[in-house]
């Protein structure tokens, strides 16, 4: 992209509160204290939020509701942009949900009104041409994509009855077999609807605002999975903690959430709800796909400290690891090649900026607002598909403005330690690195299929040994069992018979420790005490030859 600023955009000097572009990129607004500039100007000071509809036929423009008269004032306007007359206004108290919700032809538009949802079809908002009937409706998500429509709608659980989210296939909306999936669940204040592009199926966080528990500051999340086809599932994490973010890729297959208590797990599960791809743990709270899919970013915002990991998702490698600090937004150029990083206020109101950079960790450009605040940074919209996927480079082309790349850390140690070798417990977290990172890993170059099927086989092997291990040892009739046998006819004799139990002992829980070294390998995360098991394989080794040669 080409960051100096646009030769036929004249600045506009008055402070502006909101701006948009069109899903094409073909329009933009912006409004400011004085009304709203695009094709034609309104006059309407007190807006602060404007959106356009899929097909650039209506502007949605919306200010704060007043009660200067009994009815109150009409605050939601709905704009023809071709001729600039006002087709309709409406009441909107509260600024979720404001915007009408369109489908992508226009021929469908939904709102909220009174807990319950009305439809409008061809931008016709004089007639209500159905309506959603059911007991206090506080959320919904249309689909996108083409037509049939659907629609999946959230209804919080109320006197010992659980919520449910369900959805439904416009027109389709009102009987007792109309909803195509259901999923009920409690411990839900709220809920975060997400459809993936081609309207297959929904991924739904639910929240609540305390945890009862007292385990997490930010309440208690679970996510749950629905498809259109029925199927409907919770899925199943492997890290306790809060949910930070759920991302859907474009392709519509798979889906990474970032979850659990600090330092965050990061996984890409299918759409069965399995696990694709463990990312490890590190210091994020976020996921980003590029809009073509190939590229995800795992990231660390608000109080974190911006670092970034790029990772090529076709291939699972990791590309960079640059640094963003103080960032509150980032986004995607559509050419799924650039980035944007902000400070903006008010999440912050210092050191306010962006940074443009090529995802290999360049910096293009830099823009710092001085003594200025700077609210929003978004780039240009495009059709999807416009920008064909381009393969992946791993080589930081310098700029003059340098890179963001993190500078390698070490952690934090007390003064009294710094002079001794670092040792394993010295540690704050136990980090754990990505599943083709881990020691023993095999399957750094593997399809996700190969992975699939290799994670049966592992599983299939473990459970054999587990079985094996299970059933006891057959005896042989000449051995007394009174005798003290401790070492096999197979094994040679110290002797000492007290000497040859002490062997088997060690050969017992040297054995224990390769088979924990063949779970490690597989993928599987070690608990702390196995961790200490492994730490003692030297010592133990040790003392089995000083037994053997002695």
């Amino acid at each position: 992209p080409k960051c100096d600023p646009h030769p036929a955009f004249q600045t506009d000097s008055v402070p502006s509160r909101s701006l948009s572009f069109s899903r094409d990129g073909a329009l933009f607004a912006w409004c400011n204290s004085k009304g709203s500039v695009l094709v034609m100007t309104l006059d309407l000071p007190k807006m602060v939020l404007i959106e356009f509809s899929p097909q650039n036929n209506i502007l949605a423009t919306w200010q704060p509701y007043t009660s200067k008269t009994a009815q109150g004032d009409a605050n939601l306007q709905l704009w023809d942009l071709k001729t600039g007359v006002l087709l309709k206004a409406l009441f909107q108290k509260k600024v979720e949900l404001w915007c009408p919700s369109w489908s992508e032809d226009e021929a469908i538009a939904v709102r909220s009104v009174n807990n319950e949802l009305h439809f409008y079809e061809n931008n016709d908002f004089n007639t209500i041409a159905n309506k959603l009937h059911m007991q206090k409706v506080s959320d919904y998500a249309l689909s996108p994509g083409p037509q049939p429509s659907k629609i999946a709608v959230y209804v919080p659980g109320s006197k010992g009855a659980p919520s449910f989210v369900r959805l439904y296939q416009y027109p389709v909306l009102g009987g007792p077999t109309a909803a195509l999936a259901n999923k009920s669940f409690f411990k839900a204040d709220k809920v975060d609807l997400q459809w993936n592009r081609k309207a297959s199926a929904v991924l739904v966080v639910a929240s609540t605002d305390v945890d009862k528990t007292g385990a997490s500051y930010y309440g208690e999340q679970t996510l749950h999975f629905l498809s259109v086809t029925g199927e409907t599932a919770l899925v199943q994490l492997q890290k306790a903690g809060p949910i930070y973010d759920v991302a859907w890729s474009p392709s519509c297959s798979e889906f990474c959430v970032v979850y659990g208590f600090m330092p965050a797990k990061a996984t890409v599960y299918n759409l069965n709800c399995d696990p694709v791809f463990d990312f490890g743990t590190g210091p994020r709270n976020a996921a980003y796909y590029s809009p073509q899919g190939h590229i995800l970013v795992l990231a660390g915002f608000g109080n974190l400290r911006g670092q970034m990991e790029v990772w090529d998702v076709k291939k699972y490698k990791q590309v960079c690891k640059p640094q963003a600090p103080d960032s509150t937004h980032f986004s995607w150029a559509p050419d799924g090649e650039h980035v944007v990083t902000a400070t903006c206020s008010p999440r912050l109101r210092v050191s306010n900026g962006f940074k443009v950079w090529h995802y290999s960790g360049a910096v293009l450009h830099q823009w710092d607002a001085q003594e200025a605040e700077l609210w929003e940074v978004r780039w240009q919209d495009a059709p999807y598909g416009r920008y064909p996927e381009r393969p992946i480079t791993t080589q930081t082309t310098p700029t003059a403005l340098g890179s963001t790349q993190a500078p390698p850390t070490q952690a934090y140690r007390p003064p009294a330690l710094r002079h001794l070798p670092p040792t394993a417990s010295s540690k704050l977290h136990e980090d754990e690195p990505p599943q083709n990172m881990r020691p023993g890993s095999s399957d750094k170059n593997l399809s996700k299929n190969a992975l699939k099927n290799q994670r049966k086989r592992e599983a299939k092997k473990a459970a054999k040994q587990e079985a094996k291990e299970s059933d006891p040892a057959p005896t042989s009739n000449s051995q007394s069992e009174s005798e003290p046998s401790a070492v096999s006819q197979s094994e040679p004799s110290t002797g000492d018979p007290e000497t040859d139990k002490k062997i088997k002992n060690l050969k017992k829980k040297l054995k224990a420790i390769d088979e924990l070294k063949e779970q490690q390998a597989s993928g599987k995360v070690l608990q702390k005490n196995q961790v200490e098991k492994l730490q003692k394989e030297a010592q133990l080794l040790k003392e089995l030859e000083q037994l053997t040669l002695g």
